[in-house]
C-alpha cells in the first residue's frame, strides 16, 4: 500500500502552524499562513486539508496517535498486564503532547464547539481505539464497543485534569489516571460477574442477543459507525 502523495504537504502545513497555534488558535488565519510559510500553493494546501483549521488539528491530534503507536511497539509494553498496559498507553499518549500542551488546549476547545463535538468525539474513539488494540485486546462482541466507550471517557477526563494539572511532573494528573481506570477495572468485573451468574445470564438473554450482533467496525471508525478529540505532536 502506498503512502498518499499529500502526506508530505499535510505533514509541513502542520508543522509550520505549530509554533503559532497558541497565539492563533486552530484558525483558518493560521492555516493560511502555514500553508504559505510552508511554500504550499493555496489550492494545494486546500486539496492537503479540505475542511482547513479543522482537519488541522484533526492532524495534530493522529499524529499524536501514531506517535503513541510506534512507542508502544515494544517487548517492555507487550510484557506488561493489561491494566498495567491502558494506563502505561494514556500517559504516554500525553507525554506525547505535552511539548505543545498550548495546542492541546485550543484543540479541546475547538472540538467542545456543537458543531465539531462530532469530530471531537471521533478522534477520542479513534485513540481509545488505538490504546486497546496496541494492549492486545482481541474482544469481538459488544465488549469491543464498552471498552473503547468507558476508556474514550477515561481518556477525555484524563486530558481535561492533565491541561489544568499544575503539580511536578503531572503527579496529579498520574494519580486521577489510575483511579479513573480502577473504576474501568471493576466495570470489566462486573460485567464479568454478570456472565458468570445464571440468574444474571437469563435476564439478560434477550440484551445479550442483541448486543452479540455488534462487531467491530472497519478500522477509523466511530461510534456513529459504530466515529470520538483530542492532540498529537512531533
Amino acid at each position: 500500500m502506498q503512502d498518499d502523495p499529500m502526506d508530505e504537504t499535510r505533514e509541513a502545513i502542520l508543522d509550520a502552524a505549530l509554533p503559532d497555534v497558541p497565539f492563533d488558535g486552530w484558525s483558518e488565519a493560521l492555516f493560511r499562513r502555514a500553508a504559505a510559510q510552508a511554500d504550499v500553493d493555496p489550492q494545494v494546501a486546500r486539496l492537503a486539508y479540505p475542511r482547513g483549521a479543522l482537519d488541522l488539528a484533526a492532524a495534530f491530534h493522529r499524529r499524536g496517535d501514531r506517535e503513541m503507536r510506534q512507542a508502544l511497539d515494544t517487548d517492555a509494553f507487550r510484557a506488561m498486564g493489561m491494566t498495567r498496559k491502558i494506563g502505561h498507553a494514556v500517559r504516554t499518549r500525553l507525554e506525547i503532547a505535552a511539548p505543545h500542551e498550548e495546542a492541546v488546549r485550543r484543540a479541546s476547545s475547538l472540538f467542545a464547539l456543537p458543531l465539531h463535538a462530532p469530530e471531537g468525539a471521533r478522534l477520542t474513539w479513534e485513540t481509545a481505539d488505538a490504546i486497546w488494540t496496541a494492549a492486545g485486546d482481541t474482544a469481538q462482541d459488544y465488549n469491543w464497543y464498552t471498552k473503547r466507550l468507558t476508556l474514550s471517557g477515561v481518556f477525555s477526563a484524563t486530558v481535561l485534569y492533565w491541561l489544568g494539572d499544575t503539580s511536578p511532573g503531572k503527579e496529579r494528573t498520574w494519580a486521577f489516571l489510575e483511579r479513573r481506570l480502577a473504576d474501568v477495572m471493576r466495570f470489566e468485573k462486573l460485567k464479568a460477574s454478570v456472565k458468570d451468574n445464571p440468574l444474571a445470564r437469563l435476564a439478560m438473554a434477550g440484551p445479550n442477543a442483541l448486543l452479540s450482533r455488534i462487531r467491530p467496525p472497519r478500522r477509523g471508525a466511530g461510534p456513529e459507525g459504530l466515529g470520538v478529540g483530542l492532540p498529537g505532536s512531533r
